[in-house]
C-alpha cells in the first residue's frame, strides 16, 4: 500500500474545531429528534377526532340504513292493516262472506257440487 502524501494536522485548534462539529452535530441530532416527537405527538392528536368522526360517520350510516328499512317495514304493515280492515268491513256483509267461504274454502251448499278448474283465479 501506498502511504498518503496527505498529512493531517494534530494540534489544538483542530481538536477544538473537531469537538465543537461534534458538538453541532450531537445538538442538531437531539433537536431533530425533539421535532419528530412533537410531530408523531401532533399526528396522534389530529388522528384521535378524525378516528371517532369516521367511526361516529360509520354508526350514522347504519342507523339511516336501519331507519330506511323500517321505514319500509312501517309502510308494508300499514297497507296490510289496511287490507285486513277493508276485509273486516267486508266479512261483515253476509253475502260477502258466504261468497268468500265458498270460494277460498270450497264449502257448498247442499246438493251443489263444487269442481276446480285449474288456472282459473279463485
Amino acid at each position: 500500500m501506498r502511504k498518503s502524501k496527505i498529512l493531517q494536522l494534530n494540534n489544538a485548534f483542530i481538536q477544538s474545531e473537531r469537538t465543537k462539529s461534534q458538538h453541532k452535530l450531537a445538538e442538531r441530532q437531539e433537536k431533530n429528534r425533539f421535532m419528530a416527537a412533537i410531530l408523531i405527538l401532533v399526528i396522534f392528536l389530529f388522528m384521535l377526532p378524525a378516528y371517532n368522526l369516521v367511526v361516529t360517520y360509520t354508526d350514522i350510516q347504519k342507523q339511516e340504513k336501519k331507519l330506511a328499512e323500517l321505514e319500509k317495514n312501517y309502510a308494508e304493515l300499514t297497507k296490510e292493516q289496511k287490507q285486513v280492515a277493508e276485509m273486516v268491513t267486508k266479512l261483515k256483509n253476509e253475502d260477502y262472506a258466504a261468497k268468500y267461504v265458498r270460494a277460498k274454502y270450497q264449502y257448498s251448499k247442499e246438493g251443489e257440487f263444487v269442481y276446480n278448474i285449474p288456472g282459473l283465479p279463485k
